[in-house]
C-alpha cells in the first residue's frame, strides 16, 4: 500500500498587469506573456479589453471585475487561486488600482496570505509628469479632485500651499472650471501649470505655461480626452492678510466657528494662530 503523502495542491497567484493608456504597442513582453499564460483575466470591461487581447493574439478567458461587482469578484478570484489557478487583473487602460478598480481585491487577497505579483507598465500620471518639465523629485498624486463642497475647497487649498508638484486627473468637461477655481486663489495665476492630454495617442498634447496662460488656452480651445494636470509649487508663498481673510470666509461659509476656523486656516497656511485670531478679533466669539 502506498503510504506516500499526497502533495499539497499548489496555490495560484494574482498578477496585477499594466496595459497601454492609448498606444496598443506600449505593452511589455512580460505583460503579454503573463496574460497568455494565466488561467483567467479579470478585466474592468471585457469588451474594451478584447481589443487589446485580439491585438496580441491572447485567447485567455476573461471575467468582469469592476466598481459594481468588485466584492463578489474578489471572492471568485480567491476561489480560483485556491484551486491552483493563476489570475491576471487588468483595467481598461494603464495600471490597475490607480483610479481604477482592484484595491478591494488586492486588499482581500493580501489579508488572506495569497501572493500578488505586479507587472509594471503604463501609468498616465507618471507618463505625464516625466514629460512635464516640472520637478519630479517630490510630488503628490491627488487622483480626481472632489467635484464640490468643502472637500473640493480643501483640495484647492492643498494645491495652493504645496511646496512640491501636485498631480491630478480631470475630464475635458470640467477642466476649465477646475483651472479657473485654482486661478481665483491668491498668488496662483503665475504658478507653473502643465496639462497633458491624449497621452501616447495620435493627438497627444502638452499645454504649459503659467496657470493664467493655461486657463486662456482652454477658454478658447476645448480639450478632448482624459487630462493629467500638474501644478508646480510657487517660489515662496507669501501669506498676506487678504489670503487669510479669504480662507476664513470659506470656513465661515462651511459653518465653522471662529475658533475652529482660525485653527484650520493657521494649519493650512502655515501661519501662527495668533495672527489669524488678530484678523478675527472684531467678530470674535
Amino acid at each position: 500500500m502506498d503510504t506516500q503523502t499526497k502533495p499539497k495542491q499548489q496555490i495560484g497567484k494574482l498578477f496585477i498587469v499594466a496595459t497601454p493608456i492609448g498606444n496598443l504597442q506600449d505593452m511589455t513582453f512580460r505583460a503579454v506573456d503573463t496574460l497568455k499564460n494565466v488561467d483567467i483575466i479579470a478585466a474592468e470591461d471585457t469588451r474594451t479589453s478584447r481589443k487589446l487581447l485580439d491585438f496580441y493574439a491572447i485567447n485567455t478567458p476573461m471575467m468582469p471585475c469592476h466598481d459594481h461587482n468588485e466584492a463578489k469578484a474578489g471572492l471568485q478570484i480567491m476561489a480560483l487561486l485556491e484551486e491552483g489557478k493563476d489570475v491576471a487583473l487588468i483595467s481598461d487602460a494603464g495600471t490597475p488600482l490607480i483610479n481604477d478598480p482592484g484595491y478591494h481585491v488586492v486588499h482581500l487577497l493580501r489579508a488572506e496570505g495569497f501572493d500578488v505579483v505586479t507587472i509594471p507598465g503604463a501609468c498616465s500620471p507618471i507618463a505625464a509628469l516625466a514629460a512635464s518639465g516640472l520637478p519630479t523629485d517630490i510630488f503628490t498624486y491627488l487622483g480626481f479632485l472632489p467635484r464640490k463642497g468643502k472637500a473640493r475647497m480643501d483640495a484647492f487649498n492643498t494645491i495652493q500651499v504645496a511646496s512640491h508638484t501636485q498631480v491630478f486627473l480631470e475630464s475635458p468637461k470640467r477642466i476649465l472650471k477646475t483651472l479657473q477655481g485654482l486661478q481665483a486663489l491668491p498668488q496662483m495665476g503665475e504658478r507653473p501649470c502643465v496639462v497633458g492630454r491624449e497621452l501616447t495617442k495620435l493627438y497627444e498634447e502638452f499645454i504649459s505655461g503659467t496657470l493664467n496662460e493655461v486657463v486662456t488656452h482652454f477658454t478658447t480651445s476645448a480639450g478632448r480626452g482624459e487630462m493629467v494636470v500638474m501644478m508646480g509649487a510657487g517660489e515662496t508663498l507669501v501669506v498676506d492678510d487678504a489670503m487669510i481673510a479669504q480662507a476664513l470666509a470659506v470656513k465661515k461659509d462651511q459653518g465653522l466657528s471662529a475658533s475652529a476656523s482660525a485653527k484650520e486656516v493657521a494649519l493650512a497656511l502655515n501661519v501662527s494662530r495668533s495672527r489669524v485670531y488678530a484678523l478675527l478679533h472684531p467678530a470674535a466669539e
